[in-house]
């Protein structure tokens, strides 16, 4: 059995400050945090680490200095900061810096539109990380398939595959302006599905489906809108009869609700 790495804190409270960012694709922005506030921070070997991150609501008076803990211990819950939940998409131990990357779809949402706008200084907290998953050395095939959502864990996953590592990633994107460099020292394939007026996941669902696995020992990682991970999870699971422990498979969202609502019903979908 693949061995799972460990849990890092979750509950950990973080705050980072914007070194830069960058535009990695039209659609997606790179911030880099940096910062006394990460002096504390750390990894456990997850591919997949992701942190909560906590913005205060418009127009709330919050204690200061701002603390998204002792704001939920001591304000009506309405009045709690939003908590958004984003992938882990490098951490530089020596220099001490905080890559995350940010699907930004204009003003909808918060978290794009705050990483668009954000400038070096500009203070972001954050708690965690959390994770459950790396490409484990005794799969003799890799499956990775996934939205934009996960494309930050799809691609640390396989810049952490040794070179010979052999599978496959798909990644649904809009168009080919999605597309990211990925640089990995794996066997790997990188097929992108370009969305185009498709449903969402439907191209990503069908390529799956399609696709001839390697022999051996298959470890797999699915993630991404709610509605596609759960036919996958069927597929794989029931039709393919892969070993579950092998298998990180979970909604990162649900398209028609927020966070805040895919968070009170994640449990009937994962």
């Amino acid at each position: 059995m693949t061995e799972r790495p460990m849990n890092s804190r979750r509950g950990s409270a973080h705050r980072g400050r914007v070194l830069r960012t960058e535009w990695i694709s039209p659609h997606m922005v790179r911030v880099v945090l940096g910062g006394e506030g990460l002096a504390n921070f750390s990894v456990r070997g997850c591919t997949d680490h992701y942190i909560k991150l906590h913005f205060p609501r418009p127009g709330v008076a919050y204690p200061q200095p701002f603390d998204p803990m002792t704001a939920r211990a001591t304000l009506p819950r309405p009045h709690w900061p939003v908590t958004r939940t984003y992938t882990v998409r490098h951490w530089d131990e020596s220099a001490r810096e905080l890559s995350v990357d940010f699907v930004h779809h204009g003003d909808d949402g918060v978290a794009g539109p705050w990483a668009a706008d954000a400038r070096p200084g500009d203070l972001l907290h954050f708690s965690g990380p959390g994770g459950g998953y790396a490409p484990g050395p005794d799969a003799d095939w890799h499956l990775l398939a996934g939205d934009e959502s996960a494309l930050p864990a799809i691609a640390a996953a396989l810049e952490a595959m040794p070179d010979g590592a052999r599978g496959t990633a798909f990644v649904e994107v809009t168009d080919a302006a999605g597309e990211v460099d990925i640089k990995t020292l794996a066997a790997v394939e990188v097929v992108w599905l370009h969305r185009g007026d498709a449903q969402l996941g439907e191209r990503l669902t069908a390529a799956v489906r399609a696709a001839a696995f390697g022999p051996g020992t298959v470890q797999a990682f699915v993630h991404g809108e709610a509605h596609f991970v759960k036919a996958l999870r069927g597929h794989l699971l029931g039709e393919r009869g892969l070993d579950r422990a092998r298998v990180s498979i979970s909604g990162y969202w649900r398209r028609g609700a927020d966070e805040d609502g895919w968070q009170a019903t994640k449990h009937e979908w994962n």
